[in-house]
């Protein structure tokens, strides 16, 4: 019979074994956190401002952190499914939310999400931000906002408008129009800013309040005529339109905007880092050219900004819809 024979190895050579064992391991792990793609979640279907801001920044972001970065949408519930997808998702920096207006919105609409907006996530940058085009169908009166809304003043209930859901940005920066203008225009709630600019082509309704992104292929062949913008200053693209501010309304300002999140967990030391990434990718010079050709305007300030801006909003947003008793269901 033959035997085989193993040689019993001394017990500080069997931890010196395991430990080499777990380093390798770690190691390993690590090296896989570090070459794993990074996702930018857009909570909205391709084709929206978040979408096409993300695509710009895509290929600079993904060269400075030598990285793959992948833009993934997951639409729907006005950003819910997204936002909540992020904050159970693994805080290793893999995975980012890139968020809209509604996330400082969702909180007022809905208290009980399932997720805590100023707990569960930590800003990373403070991206961008832009201003809404009112942009009226081609049979709306009047060339500019002022006249348009002398008319509908005198017509109570003739006009309406298009928003991407009650609750939304648009929804409520209209609204808020109409409680400065004493007038009475229909609000039309829709599945989005697609669906919104087809009810203006179609003269479903009057106008619509969406990014210059949204709206600039209309605008440019004739078929939406913009009325004014929201914003502080005028677009560079419409130097004709005015602004809320110049049409009469003087302290009126309405802004989307995007940043970018993390679950809350993330480490210090990958937050700073991806902060890093998206600053100097907003700031590069070609990024930066295609985006403010869109009308977006680059902040790209840290994390703290935008959490601190998410504040901000939630509490204007949340005062105006308790001082107006505005309805948030569509």
């Amino acid at each position: 019979m033959t035997r085989f024979f193993t040689q019993k190895k001394p017990k500080g050579a069997l931890l010196k074994i395991g430990a080499s064992c777990l380093l390798a391991l770690s190691m390993a792990a690590a090296a896989s956190a570090d070459d794993a793609p990074i996702r930018l979640v857009v909570p909205f279907p391709p084709g929206g401002s978040t979408d096409i801001a993300s695509r710009i920044i895509q290929p600079k972001l993904a060269e400075l952190l030598g990285r793959t970065v992948v833009v993934e949408n997951k639409p729907g519930a006005a950003s819910q499914i997204a936002t909540q997808y992020v904050t159970r998702s693994k805080p290793d920096g893999t995975t980012l939310l890139v968020s809209f207006d509604t996330h400082a919105i969702n909180p007022i609409i809905k208290p009980d999400l399932p997720y805590d907006t100023f707990k569960d996530l930590r800003g990373i940058a403070f991206a961008l931000r832009f201003p809404l085009v009112i942009g009226a169908s081609t049979a709306t009166p009047g060339n500019n906002l002022k006249e348009f809304l002398a008319v509908a003043k005198a017509e109570p209930q003739k006009f309406s408008y298009a928003s991407t859901g009650a609750g939304s940005l648009n929804h409520l920066a209209a609204e808020d129009l109409k409680r400065r203008a004493g007038v009475d225009i229909l609000h039309v709630p829709f599945g989005g800013g697609g669906p919104a600019v087809q009810a203006v082509l179609g003269k479903v309704v009057n106008f619509t309040m969406l990014s210059y992104a949204a709206t600039k292929s209309n605008i440019a062949a004739g078929k939406i005529k913009p009325l004014a913008v929201t914003g502080t200053t005028r677009l560079p693209d419409l130097p004709d339109t005015p602004t809320v501010a110049e049409s009469g309304f003087p302290n009126y300002e309405a802004y989307s905007w995007i940043g970018i999140f993390a679950p809350a967990a993330t480490p210090d030391d990958v937050s700073n880092n991806l902060t890093k990434a998206f600053q100097e990718a907003l700031n590069d010079k070609e990024v930066k050219q295609k985006l403010t050709a869109l009308g977006f305007e680059v902040i790209g300030t840290d994390g703290a900004s935008v959490d601190d801006y998410t504040v901000e909003q939630y509490k204007r947003w949340d005062k105006f819809v308790k001082e107006t008793g505005l309805s948030l269901t569509n």
